[in-house]
């Protein structure tokens, strides 16, 4: 492996790997201190609630917990910056915070903590932004997300548990818009040959015409 590769994987995965490592350093302070940081959490529909939008994805309840949301962080948010690599950032940022605000709106009122609400967010945005850009490429990788993580769609069912599944349904909601609105942006879908094709000679007749009018204005014109 190349310099190059090299640095383009550390790219790719800088933003998932930083976001991982401020995970696990929460919960090994906690730990360290005896400290808890619960109540940095989302508390739905309170002002002092809000707080958590920004810190509650940073805080597990324990190092399982931690674990079972650092591996879908890592390959999710690789995946993200690989194929969305301009805009990677901005829809990183997106889906963090309307995730959190959805979370702030619909959530039971208790301390939701826990990046699942990310994760759902960057596997529903892969999957709806794959289908709806017809790129082979993204399509591809919807289907991976179906096979990996379809699964989750049970996490988005009610429950009674303490499992948060509002914040599932925030970060899947999250998700969609994101990817709705920036439908426009980003990869490309793959154009065939024969669409290109039928664009040349929709541009031909468009000139031909273009040019047979002016000639009859030309034409028409007095001396």
């Amino acid at each position: 492996m190349n310099t190059t590769e090299k640095k383009k994987i550390l790219s790719t995965l800088f933003i998932p790997l930083l976001f991982l490592l401020m995970m696990w350093l929460v919960k090994i302070i906690e730990v360290n201190f005896q400290i808890s940081f619960v109540r940095y959490g989302v508390f739905p529909q309170t002002i002092d609630g809000l707080k958590g939008i920004l810190f509650s994805p940073f805080i597990h309840k324990d190092f399982t917990h931690l674990v079972n949301n650092s591996y879908p962080i890592l390959i999710l948010g690789g995946m993200l910056f690989a194929l969305y690599r301009k805009i990677a950032t901005q829809l990183f940022v997106w889906l963090y915070f309307i995730a959190g605000f959805w979370l702030w709106v619909i959530g039971r009122p208790s301390f939701h903590i826990g990046a699942s609400g990310l994760i759902y967010a960057l596997a529903s945005f892969l999957l709806v932004s794959g289908i709806i850009r017809k790129n082979p490429r993204l399509t591809a990788v919807s289907m991976l997300v179906i096979f990996l993580y379809g699964s989750m769609i049970w996490g988005l069912l009610p429950t009674k548990g303490p499992i948060s599944w509002e914040g599932h349904l925030a970060g899947f909601i999250a998700g969609i818009l994101v990817a709705i609105f920036y439908r426009n942006e980003g990869p490309k879908p793959k154009k065939y040959q024969w669409e290109i094709d039928e664009e040349i000679e929709e541009e031909l007749l468009k000139n031909n015409i273009q040019n047979f009018h002016y000639t009859i204005k030309t034409e028409d014109k007095p001396n």
